[in-house]
């Protein structure tokens, strides 16, 4: 009996030695997947670009040119996971009143004028209205090749205290330091409670949609 007590020895180590390895195999699966998980990253404002190009009308429509503003600070934070695009969210924000015509295909003398009056309670009503947010609610891939995802952004915008339903495709392309993602959308000022733009005595007009286009980068938080 006891020389088998002795053979059975090196089979109870065995069996130690293998649960331990299993073990450290789960521990770093664990570590890899959290490694791997969605990720959070935050707008870079410096390196994010949102356009909106406004078509005129009326008197001075003929002349075929668009007013041009831009978003110069916008902040937000997109969270991602290349191995499930469904659970990814955005969420963007800007300061309404840092809308800015830029004076492309206007007349440098009329430029004020819409400026202020694009601000004005008749407009945006910036003082009532500071903020325009978007929030995802739901991401679908539509096609997807290495690098680069197109992207179904359904959600929700907030804009002159009036919310509504947005559907948003997108190109996003994945890098070290980050994504980018490019897109647009019309958009109807009406459908937001807003009158469309008037000023320089009614011969400067615009149309109710607006095309809206954007590049925005997010990086990781260092």
């Amino acid at each position: 009996m006891s020389g088998n007590r002795h053979r059975l020895l090196p089979v109870h180590h065995d069996v130690t030695r293998f649960c331990a390895a299993l073990l450290l195999v789960w521990v770093s699966a664990r570590a890899i997947a959290v490694m791997q998980g969605p990720s959070v990253l935050t707008l870079d404002a410096a390196n994010s670009r949102v356009t909106i190009d406004v078509g005129r009308t009326g008197v001075l429509g003929f002349a075929g040119h668009n007013h041009e503003v831009i978003a110069p600070v916008v902040q937000g934070k997109v969270t991602y996971d290349p191995a499930d695009w469904q659970h990814s969210a955005v969420s963007l924000q800007f300061d309404a009143s840092a809308l800015k015509v830029t004076g492309k295909g206007d007349s440098p003398s009329d430029v004020p004028q819409v400026q202020r009056a694009m601000l004005s309670e008749e407009v945006l009503d910036v003082k009532r209205f500071p903020s325009v947010t978007f929030t995802s609610r739901r991401v679908s891939v539509s096609r997807a090749t290495t690098g680069a995802v197109d992207l179904l952004i359904e959600g929700d915008m907030t804009l002159h205290g009036q919310t509504r339903p947005l559907a948003v495709h997108v190109s996003a392309g994945l890098d070290a330091d980050g994504i980018t993602v490019r897109g647009g959308f019309p958009l109807k000022q009406s459908d937001f409670g807003i009158q469309p733009v008037t000023a320089v005595g009614g011969t400067v007009k615009v149309k109710d949609e607006l095309l809206v286009q954007f590049v925005l980068k997010a990086r990781r938080s260092s």
